[in-house]
């Protein structure tokens, strides 16, 4: 019969273990936690914000963060800032339609910046940022979701601050939060669909009781005023239920 040992002995290394990973197992630890706390996070702003100062915690040679947020593969906007450095930088790189954000956020890549001193890659944007004061910096694709697109844009006023080592704990706390950005929008998305079911159930209700007609009836006249006015069924519905009138 199978023993179940007690929860403090469980994750710890073998008898065998030298310690030569040590280092890999706090990783391992930090990373758990940061798992865990998101990981029952609905609410995807939130987790978004909470991503931006794990991040601040765990990838060596960040000072600031944000998240750069591109909707639709077109419009951009900059998210959760850690500060006035992120928020100035993002509006920069927005200005000049060039930058690392863009790139890790578009070509799906890591793009790390040493010395923007001496970048060329982006030269309408490093120039800019390196006044504002970003010295080097480090971006990460954070999700991808139908042509919603994010990256996670850390930021440090010394150049050459993101090594190797920066790089490799950035990927895999990106993943993590990815996948955990993942599962909020799915929960975000349902409590979102429930919410609209129930308001289109709502204004049916409304109808059906002012008009004395059936449930089909209703629904009809609700759709029927969302074609007329171009307008989202929902949006006729909550305007319903709000305010007692049916935009006709």
């Amino acid at each position: 019969m199978a023993v179940t040992p007690p929860a403090e002995s469980r994750g710890k290394p073998s008898a065998d273990n030298t310690g030569t990973t040590v280092d890999h197992d706090v990783l391992a630890k930090l990373l758990s936690d940061f798992a865990r706390r998101v990981e029952t996070q609905s609410d995807p702003d939130a987790l978004l914000s909470e991503v931006v100062s794990s991040a601040l915690a765990l990838i060596p040679g960040a000072d600031e963060g944000s998240i750069s947020v591109v909707v639709g593969r077109s419009r951009i906007s900059s998210q959760h800032p850690s500060g006035d450095l992120p928020a100035k930088v993002d509006a920069a790189q927005m200005e000049a339609g060039e930058g690392p954000c863009l790139d890790a956020a578009y070509a799906h890549e890591t793009v790390r910046v040493a010395d923007m001193a001496t970048e060329e890659r982006w030269p309408r944007f490093a120039p800019a940022a390196l006044r504002l004061g970003a010295a080097s910096m480090l971006s990460l694709q954070l999700y991808v979701e139908n042509d919603d697109l994010g990256a996670l844009n850390l930021y440090s006023r010394t150049p050459g601050s993101f090594t190797d080592d920066s790089e490799h704990v950035g990927l895999l706390f990106a993943s993590h939060a990815a996948i955990a950005f993942a599962g909020a929008q799915k929960v975000h998305h349902l409590e979102v669909a429930v919410d609209r079911r129930d308001l289109i159930g709502q204004a049916k209700g409304i109808l059906m009781e002012r008009h004395r007609i059936t449930d089909d009836e209703a629904f009809r006249m609700l759709v029927k005023t969302s074609q007329d006015k171009n307008r989202k069924l929902y949006e006729v519905a909550e305007d319903l239920t709000r305010t007692g009138q049916l935009d006709q």
